[in-house]
């Protein structure tokens, strides 16, 4: 328990991993999110708690002289002013209900969180958060481009559609990297490709899709015994923390 509150596995692998990357430039960021089972309970809202924040408001139209408020801002754009502690206090942490369309197309739910990982070219996780399994892909992607621009160099940022924001887009490019992430299908019209050049790129980013593959079968991402976001979060970094050692090791020394 003591070192679920103190988050030791997460801090060890962000030490190991500044300290092995000092002096090497990494090529390219491959990001993806996945799901993490757990035995918990979901914590549904209140009808009296959802009362309140629903709006007030039919959708459409406004009718004459009717204010409304001001939109919310989204959680991305609120992260672009924010530190990286303040993002990372900011994301959801509860057990919940998940769902995302697999490599078949199928769509898959499950009660738990999801890890989000930033994984280098060999596959070495760089950079990892756990938050609730119903939170959109992307609202991970800033934080995580935040933790791991302080880690190590890049030049690429590798993303699928889901991460497709122009927020991320300019977050990345500011920080002088660049954004190649796979384009959405419009509506009704014609998905537009990547040219060739990030097209071919793009192939290396499915060494996240492995890293993740890895993490559930050899290091304990598939069974998850303890609850509890602390404790769920310890649990995979350590998982995270032991790929990460035997990579370094197979990789560097």
């Amino acid at each position: 328990m003591e070192f679920a509150e103190q988050g030791l596995a997460a801090k060890i692998h962000d030490v190991m991993v500044s300290e092995m990357y000092a002096d090497r430039l990494v090529g390219h960021i491959s990001r993806d999110a996945t799901a993490i089972e757990g035995r918990e309970k979901v914590v549904r809202t209140t009808d009296e708690a959802y009362a309140e924040i629903a709006t007030p408001f039919k959708r459409g139209r406004p009718k004459k002289d009717e204010v409304r408020p001001e939109k919310e801002p989204s959680r991305i754009e609120k992260q672009l002013g924010m530190t990286l502690n303040e993002m990372l206090a900011d994301l959801p942490k509860g057990a919940d209900i998940g769902g995302k369309k697999n490599s078949q197309g199928h769509s898959e739910h499950w009660i738990g969180y999801k890890l989000h990982m930033d994984v280098d070219d060999l596959g070495t996780p760089i950079s990892a958060l756990v938050t609730s399994a119903s939170m959109h892909d992307s609202g991970a992607a800033i934080s995580l481009e935040a933790a791991t621009n302080l880690k190590v160099k890049s030049l690429y940022t590798l993303m699928d559609a889901a991460y497709n924001s122009d927020h991320i887009k300019t977050y990345i490019t500011d920080a002088g990297k660049v954004a190649i992430i796979d384009p959405k299908k419009p509506k009704g019209g014609e998905k537009i490709p990547l040219a060739p050049a990030e097209k071919e790129r793009y192939k290396i980013r499915t060494t996240v899709e492995r890293t993740n593959s890895t993490i559930k079968d050899d290091f304990g991402g598939r069974y998850v015994r303890v609850r509890g976001h602390q404790k769920v979060t310890s649990h995979l970094m350590f998982g995270v923390l032991a790929m990460t050692a035997l990579r370094i090791v197979n990789n560097f020394l």
